[in-house]
Parts: C-alpha cells; structure tokens; sequence
C-alpha cells in the first residue's frame, strides 16, 4: 500500500506515462509482477472500456494480494485527485468572479484545448494506419456532428468493432471460443449490463422535481460512459464534453476546460476528473455543497464500476482471451471510431472561441511544444497559470 501511495502521487502525464512508471516501480524494483505479465495486463486494459491505468494497476493488485487488495489499492488511487477536483466544483463559483482567476483561465482553457488537440493527433497517427480505419473515423465524425445524441455513441463503437473485426480476421479458432465462453458466469454477465439497465429506466421513472432525478440520471450517464470509454481518459473527454456541456448542459464550456485544466496539472488517472463534472453540475442545480460532494461521489463510481467490475472479472481467463483474433481486431475500429469522436469534441471546443487571435496562438503553441519537446501536459497548464498572474 505505501508503494501504492507513492505512485499515486507521483504518476503524471497520462497512462503512456503511468505504464512506464509502474514498470519502474513495480516490475524492476519490487518484482511484484514480472514484465511480460505487465504487458499483458496494459494489453487487456487497451482492448477493454474504461480508465486503462486503474485496470492495469487494480489487476497488479489482483494477481499479488487478491480482491481485497485490488479494492483497496483502487481506493488509494482514485481518492486523493478525485477529492481534489471535487474541492474544486465546490470552490470555483466562488473564484469564478474574481478578475485574477479570471485572467488565469484566459490562458489556461485554450491551452486545455490544445492538449485535447494533441491528443487527438496522437491518437490519429497511432491508430488510422489503414483506409478501412480512416473511414471509420471519418465516418464517427461525420455522425456525431450531425447526431449530437450521446446514444449514437455506443451503436458507433459497435458498428466500428463489428467493421474491423470483420474485415481483418480470417477462419477463427471455434473450438477456443466455446471453451472460453463456457468459462464464462452468466450472472455476472447479467450484473453487469443489469446495473446500466436498472438506472437508466430509474433515471426514466423518477420525477425530474424529485431531488434524487439528477443523481440517479447522473450515475446512469457516467456508467454508461465508463462501458463504451475504450483508450483513457483521453477519449473520455471528448464523450463528456458533447453529453454534458453541449446536450444536456450540466455545465459550461468555461467551466469543462478550467476543469479540465487543473485535472491535467494533478496526478493520477484522468478519470478523476469527472468528480469535477458531477460536482458542478450538482451545484449549477442548487443542490448546496452537500449535493455536489453526492454529485462527486456518483460521478467517480458511476464512471470507474464498468472498468473495476471487468477487470476483476476478466483477468482470470484473460489466458484464454488473449488468443482469440476476432477479439484483438475488433479493437482497430474501435479506436478509429473513438478518433473521430476526439476530433469531433476538439472542433465543438474551438468554436466557441470565435476570432480569438490569442486563444489559437495558446493552442498551437500548446501543441507545438507537447509534440516537439519533452515538456509534459502538467507543466504547460502551469505556464497558463503563471502567464496569468504576472501579465
């Protein structure tokens, strides 16, 4: 646990950032695993939703101590940044109005802008390497802009997985495919995509004039978002920003970016930064500072359950997983889908910028420097911050 501890507090700079330190940390100093058995989680949390550096972390935790240290060592990882950004919900109303944090965000949220922009080059030149997923995400972009439905999202995964699937798997291995699926509980299959179905129509019954309407539909919205998040945190954002900033309007688009810029300044994972989301959104309702700790905790629960509940359920039959291609290929379109929604929630936060000459100059030179210098994205919101305070 005190390991743990450490690497919470010191794990910035995204899950590619994360992967290297536990390998550090975990593999070549401690040997609680060995390398190849950190691959394979890494692998296993790519191919499956939801925060890919708690699942790598949750299933080291897992094959060491079991269950309960898998729960606790979640516990260690996810409370300090998330209680941090919910502090922050509480706290930005009253900040919002004074001119110095004014100014501070003035540099800061195009800045945050920029590092969605990168990471959606990124994610653009590691994943569309075929014409078949080129389409894909053309298509993801074309969709969701003309949509603007966060249910397109899952048929979109789907269809995308389905495509690249099908197109790049040859005869499969049917009798491993039995075999695993035999292996395989059905009630806590039924548990699983239970728990979604159960607040969704609860979400539905209750009474919007009920206090308990937002926080049900709340936790419905973000566990729905933690089943279809494949890739991180980086593509979370994106799905967040079109739900709750441009559908369904929990919050502004000052407030997503101010957000998420202290989120990218903090370590630990990125999905933490929906205690930000719940929080707000329970305030900008009226439901005090008690509503929006609630908010907090159902954002964090809500959006981390999927990823939490898979990984303990899959890695020990992930032997088995692992060999299937169908599996592995369906992962292509999926990615090449979750490009084009990156790309479609960088061109929604642009827009609002207008003719701001400094607030494209902020973004590009955000990009530029995550992409031709070593300089990490905590580091560029920190210049943002100071930028704001002495100019």
């Amino acid at each position: 646990m005190r390991d743990v501890t450490l690497y919470t507090f010191t794990a910035f700079g995204g899950p590619q950032a994360h992967i290297a330190v536990l390998l550090r940390q975990f593999v070549q100093k401690r040997g609680y695993i060995t390398e190849e058995e950190l691959m394979e989680l890494n692998a296993l949390s790519q191919i499956m939703p939801g925060p890919s550096s708690t699942q790598t972390l949750v299933g080291i935790a897992w094959k060491v101590g079991g269950v309960r240290l898998a729960l606790i060592t979640f516990l260690i990882w996810i409370l300090p940044s998330a209680s941090i950004m919910c502090m922050a919900a509480i706290s930005f109303k009253a900040f919002a109005d004074k001119d110095k944090f004014t100014a501070i965000l003035r540099y800061i949220q195009p800045m945050a802008v920029g590092i969605v922009g990168y990471a959606t080059y990124t994610f653009a030149t590691k994943f569309l390497r075929t014409k078949v997923t080129m389409m894909l995400a053309i298509a993801s972009l074309i969709a969701t802009l003309i949509l603007q439905n966060p249910y397109a999202f899952p048929l979109l995964i789907l269809m995308g997985g389905i495509i690249s699937s099908a197109l790049e798997t040859q005869q499969q291995e049917n009798e491993l495919r039995v075999k695993l699926f035999s292996n395989v509980n059905p009630n806590k299959v039924a548990y699983f995509i239970g728990i979604l179905l159960f607040f969704a129509a609860l979400g539905a019954i209750v009474s919007r004039t009920s206090p308990f309407s937002l926080p049900i539909r709340l936790f419905e919205n973000f566990y729905r978002n933690g089943i279809l998040i494949f890739g991180g945190g980086q593509v979370l954002v994106p799905l967040m920003y079109t739900e709750f900033v441009e559908l369904k309007h929990y919050l502004t688009n000052s407030e997503f970016l101010s957000g998420y810029a202290l989120q990218q300044a903090l370590p630990g994972p990125t999905f933490s930064f929906t205690s930000f989301v719940g929080g707000i959104a329970m305030g900008d309702k009226g439901y005090g500072i008690a509503g929006q700790i609630v908010g907090s905790v159902v954002a964090v629960i809500g959006i981390n359950l999927p990823g939490l509940i898979l990984i303990l359920f899959i890695v020990p039959f992930w032997n088995d997983l692992k060999k299937i291609t169908r599996i592995k290929n369906s992962l292509s379109g999926i990615n090449a889908v979750a490009v084009g929604f990156m790309a479609t929630a960088f061109i929604m936060l642009v827009m609002p910028f207008h003719l701001n000459l400094l607030a494209y100059a902020l973004m590009a030179a955000t990009f530029l420097l995550l992409q031709f210098t070593k300089i990490k994205a905590p580091v560029v919101i920190l210049i943002g911050v100071v930028l704001g305070l002495v100019i």
